[in-house]
């Protein structure tokens, strides 16, 4: 094999190399951007179901304090 044919076949090969590694780091990076923003959703979900639990127990507190005044009358 002459010099040519083994510099086009390294330039040739190193092209889709270096593309392919370029596609992989953008696809990781892709993947770590969806990991945060799953992340966020999950905290947000939390928080939310949280606050509806805080409020359904408000209720149920004012409930229990308003239904023996109704029905003591």
């Amino acid at each position: 094999m002459d010099v040519k044919t083994l510099s086009e076949v390294i330039a040739n090969q190193g092209f889709l190399i270096a593309l392919s590694i370029l596609i992989i780091f953008r696809i990781d990076k892709f993947m770590q951007e969806i990991v945060v923003a799953q992340k966020e959703g999950y905290r947000q979900i939390l928080e939310n179901t949280k606050e509806i639990h805080n409020t359904i127990t408000n209720i149920n507190q004012q409930n229990r304090s308003i239904i023996p005044c109704v029905l003591g009358k």
